[in-house]
């Protein structure tokens, strides 16, 4: 059986010729010009023949080269990817480099000029003009490269990471292929078991992105990697489903973006472009009145997906051809519309008007304007529509696609009602409440308050609601998730899961490095004999809490100041913040007050240190007033009053411990934050949600730090549990005796006598005739032998 490298690559192009690329040799590639032009004239023939005709009356013989030159030009000025998706235009002459596939169907040209689309496949693909170097695979949408794959095989001793050491180490990035969106969009490392990406080569700086399913397969809980696959290659989603024509093509229009002001091209991750096509191909199969709980873990880049989806749901049709949505409503319950999210969804390209974001300038009216002119994408905060529905005109025959930023308990909310009520189609849900009433419809009157409000009730056949959030509490779940029949519980549409992001390195664990005060006692109490454990301040500190019985402020500021100068204002390369979180706003205040003392009574020790207080409202204490934009000055007198002010603030060098009440437990995205102080009893989501302000990775930052004063281990590991799954293994082998090896192994049942049957059965069958899967199934079949050995003691 043929099990090397070559059989690999033969395999993939096997499958990619069956299914709609053309297999293309080197002979027709210009090395110098990074083309197959040939292709491309075949292409514009083909589907724009009456461009071509006035193109070669202007240029005779010519044509060709001069198509490449002005070809070359665009990409050079606006990249690969606007000039993929816009075409060029040379002396009056509109060409297109590629036609993607239309929403509906009542256009045949515009269906034929699709189809026209010429993929191809060349392997060993020699792409410089100054050495011999060759890529695995290389995959090219009308003669133009925009995909290489480098391939590598376990059983011949390499895998993906010497893939990725080959783009970073082997490949200029200064060769004509390479150049930022010049040519190649994205390069795959890939091997038996992972596939990874990046979508630009930058030498040994190249950054790789994971690329893979998850451990149980997308969009469920589990961890990194791809499960078995019983009929192929365990990474063959790759090319049988993302490289399919209908998908990569799509991908190329729909989700490849080069945002603006930014070099960057950003390709969507596996579990983002999974999400994306499950939404879409359920909205088709059942229409709207759906809904759709996304539980997506910190690091799964929710912006992006949200901004996708969108974008998808506005143009959508069913298979009548008919837009299943008029418009897409974007909600956040955050008082301040995330800017995140606004800059990432306008990010994407679209046609002008497309977007509506309602911000603070506009107010409720903006809504009310934006829902009656019918905008096809609005963004909003959800308080909005309490002041705005009573101006909104009839919904008949309207329906909507409600995106839901970070879903929890706002949207059991008033505000959330309010919506639910402001979006009806009064008229289908008159009929149906007279349906369930038994009575006539004209003898229902929904301007009676309660009839209004069971009117407003329950789910409704024109909104569909796709509800986004990390940490869904158990009313979330009910609210937007789906009932198994099987189980009878209610679960989300689709999961990428905490696990999964933490192994994927896309947040940190933020449970690896938490201590609580219980924690300090033990090391006091075993070490006394052993004093250069513990030295200084903080030893004092702790032993008179173990004698006393008892935590002021002042003393926690003690141990709190002591354990940051030390330890935490050090990580991230002397970037590292803080937070305090306070049980009241009072103490938030006390706080405060204690770390300014503290400032003043060691000014040797904290001369970098600036310290901010966030709580709402205002509060009283000991016969004074405070607000929180009163209390937070920066060094040049100037009071930090507003929200983006103390973002801006706590990211900069002047300020790096933040003491917090109620405020910044969710929502806050500060990478740089990374010790903190809990002094406030926490549980189930709000645990998680506190906990995981600190998880966000950053260059430098290899850890994270919680010091909890109230709250245990057991605590924090029942609330973490519900959005953190996985299976602990205990075992131990004794190789001792290599003739006891196979029965110590069995015992562990890693596999089966049926596993080796299968295992020889199939590699009998491949040295007689070998199919475009047998190297696959073989290597799928020792996917799990490999995951479970590998979780063994």
């Amino acid at each position: 059986m043929k099990d090397n490298e070559k059989r690999f690559e033969e395999d993939i192009e096997s499958h990619l010729i069956n299914h709609e690329y053309r297999k293309l040799s080197m002979q027709g590639y210009d090395v110098s010009k990074g083309i197959y032009l040939d292709i491309l004239v075949e292409f514009i023939k083909k589907t724009q023949s009456k461009s071509w005709e006035r193109y070669i009356k202007y240029y005779g013989d010519e044509a060709p080269n001069k198509l490449y030159r002005r070809l070359e030009d665009s990409i050079s000025h606006h990249g690969l990817l606007h000039v993929l998706r816009n075409g060029i235009k040379d002396m009056g002459i509109d060409l297109f480099i590629c036609f993607f596939k239309p929403e509906s169907e009542l256009n045949p040209t515009l269906v034929e000029r699709y189809e026209g689309n010429i993929l191809g496949v060349t392997r060993q693909f020699a792409y410089s003009p100054f050495n011999n170097n060759t890529i695995d695979i290389v995959l090219s949408i009308n003669g133009i490269p925009f995909i290489a794959i480098e391939l590598k095989n376990q059983l011949k001793g390499q895998d993906y990471r010497n893939a990725m050491h080959q783009w970073r180490y082997n490949r200029d990035p200064k060769e004509l292929i390479f150049r930022f969106n010049h040519r190649i969009l994205v390069y795959f490392a890939v091997d038996l078991y992972e596939t990874w990406m990046t979508t630009e080569l930058k030498g040994t700086d190249t950054h790789f992105l994971p690329f893979n399913q998850g451990s149980n397969g997308s969009g469920v809980s589990g961890g990194a990697g791809n499960p078995q696959n019983p009929y192929g290659y365990t990474t063959s989603y790759l090319w049988e489903d993302v490289l399919s024509k209908n998908s990569i093509i799509d991908i190329l229009h729909r989700f490849i973006s080069n945002p603006k002001d930014s070099k960057k091209i950003i390709f969507p991750r596996y579990h983002q472009y999974d999400v994306v096509k499950k939404v879409l191909s359920d909205v088709k199969d059942n229409g709207v009145g759906q809904k759709y709980l996304i539980e997506h873990s910190a690091g799964s880049g929710k912006s992006n997906s949200i901004a996708w989806i969108a974008y998808r749901l506005a143009s959508v049709h069913n298979i009548n051809d008919k837009p299943i949505f008029d418009s897409v409503i974007i909600v956040t319950d955050r008082v301040v519309l995330d800017s995140q999210l606004q800059d990432t969804i306008n990010s994407f390209e679209h046609r002008a008007g497309l977007v509506e974001a309602i911000d603070d300038k506009k107010r409720s009216r903006g809504l009310t304007e934006a829902i009656n002119d019918k905008k096809r994408i609005i963004i909003c905060t959800i308080q909005k529509f309490l002041f705005a529905y009573k101006d909104f005109d009839e919904m008949e025959g309207r329906k909507f696609a409600i995106i839901v930023d970070e879903a929890h308990q706002g949207q059991t909310g008033a505000s959330a009602k309010t919506l639910r009520r402001a979006l009806i189609d009064k008229k289908v849900a008159i009929k149906e409440y007279a349906e369930m009433e038994g009575v006539e419809e004209d003898e229902v009157d929904d301007t009676d308050e309660l009839v209004a409000e069971v009117l407003a009730q329950g789910q409704h056949s024109n909104q569909s609601f796709f509800a986004f959030t990390a940490t869904p509490k158990n009313k979330t779940i009910e609210l937007f998730g789906r009932r198994n029949p099987s189980t009878g519980k209610h679960e989300p549409f689709h999961v990428y899961s905490m696990r999964q992001a933490i192994e994927e390195g896309f947040i940190l664990d933020v449970l690896k490095y938490y201590t609580t005060l219980q924690d300090q006692f033990k090391i006091v109490r075993t070490t006394r004999d052993n004093p250069e454990v513990i030295e200084g301040q903080a030893k004092r500190v702790l032993v008179r809490y173990y004698k006393e019985h008892g935590f002021t402020i002042h003393k926690k500021t003690e141990l709190i100041m002591d354990n940051f100068l030390n330890n935490g204002q050090f990580r991230i390369n002397g970037k590292a913040k803080a937070m305090i979180v306070a049980d009241s706003r009072h103490n938030a205040v006390r706080y405060y007050h204690a770390i300014q003392e503290y400032i003043k009574d060691n000014p040797d020790i904290t001369s970098n240190i600036g310290v901010l207080v966030a709580f709402s409202g205002e509060v009283k204490l000991d016969g004074k007033s405070y607000k929180e934009a009163e209390m937070n000055v920066d060094r040049d007198g100037h009071y930090i009053n507003s929200d983006k002010k103390l973002r801006k603030a706590f990211r900069s060098d002047e300020f790096n411990i933040l003491v917090v009440a109620n405020k910044y437990q969710t929502g806050f995205d500060e990478p740089l934050l990374h010790s903190m102080y809990v002094d406030k009893k926490l549980h189930g989501v709000n645990a998680v949600q506190t906990l995981s302000r600190l998880n966000r990775v950053y260059p430098g930052k290899v850890d994270t730090f919680v010091m909890d004063f109230v709250n245990t281990h057991e605590d924090m590991k029942k609330s973490f549990q519900p959005f953190f799954e996985t299976t602990y293994l205990d075992g131990q082998t004794d190789y001792n005796r290599v003739y006891d090896l196979r029965t110590k192994i069995h015992s562990y049942m890693l596999y089966n006598d049926q596993d080796v049957d299968l295992f020889a059965k199939i590699k009998i069958d491949a040295a007689k005739k070998q199919d475009d899967k047998a190297l696959g199934r073989v290597t799928s079949i020792l996917k799990p032998v490999i995951d479970q050995y590998l979780e063994l003691d």
